[in-house]
């Protein structure tokens, strides 16, 4: 049987934005056995409940819940909904675990997100989680490749397109998502790992200035 889930929300929701049917099935918080906490509502330890899932950014889930040498874990998760910019949200969703997770909470997490037509992956408490993780570091070098004058967008997204099978080529995606947001997420993850892969290119710090200059 699927658990009941109610949703408190902080602000709008990146995962399920306004609209979403999600939203719409929830319960009281009294009556459910899941809560789900969106945009930033503030987290509250409460262990009479199945699980507690906390909406991510691109922070680890340890930065709501705290950690402990390692032995972190209850029965409290993270999630992100993956989504390219604002683009609308694709159906995967990246759940976040620590290592003393109960396996009930995740088992409940994971039966909440899927009867919502959601597909579930699990995976550790780090920063950027698996997507963009992996991805970030292609979109930038894409993007000094455009810079350094190794080939037009066009033809960069034309050979990912037929070369490796890509439904889209790196800088559609990127463009189509904004490169601001692009610059965003790899900068909070360079400040993470420090890693060269994840330093903003240029293009996009480019961007979020321009982004910045106009909310002046």
């Amino acid at each position: 049987m699927v658990p009941r889930y109610a949703i408190l929300a902080g602000g709008e929701s990146r995962s399920f934005p306004p609209g979403d049917p999600f939203l719409a099935a929830g319960v009281e918080p009294e009556n459910a056995e899941v809560l789900v906490l969106l945009g930033g509502a503030p987290y509250r330890p409460d262990p009479a409940k199945a699980a507690i899932l906390i909406e991510l950014g691109t922070e680890c889930l340890g930065v709501h819940t705290g950690e402990a040498a390692g032995e972190e874990g209850s029965n409290v998760l993270g999630f992100a909904r993956w989504r390219n910019g604002d683009d609308p949200p694709s159906k995967l969703v990246e759940l976040v675990r620590q290592p003393r997770t109960h396996e009930t909470a995740l088992a409940a997490a994971r039966a909440v997100l899927e009867a919502a037509g959601l597909t579930v992956a699990v995976c550790a408490d780090q920063a950027g989680r698996i997507v963009d993780r992996l991805l970030r570091p292609k979109l930038n070098a894409a993007l000094r490749f455009l810079d350094e004058g190794l080939a037009s967008a066009k033809d960069m997204d034309l050979t990912c397109r037929l070369g490796l099978g890509y439904p889209e080529g790196p800088i559609e995606r990127v463009e189509r998502g904004g490169l601001a947001h692009h610059y965003d997420v790899t900068r909070a993850l360079f400040e993470v790992y420090g890693t060269a892969a994840y330093a903003p290119a240029r293009r996009a710090v480019v961007a979020a200035q321009r982004r910045d200059r106009t909310r002046r």
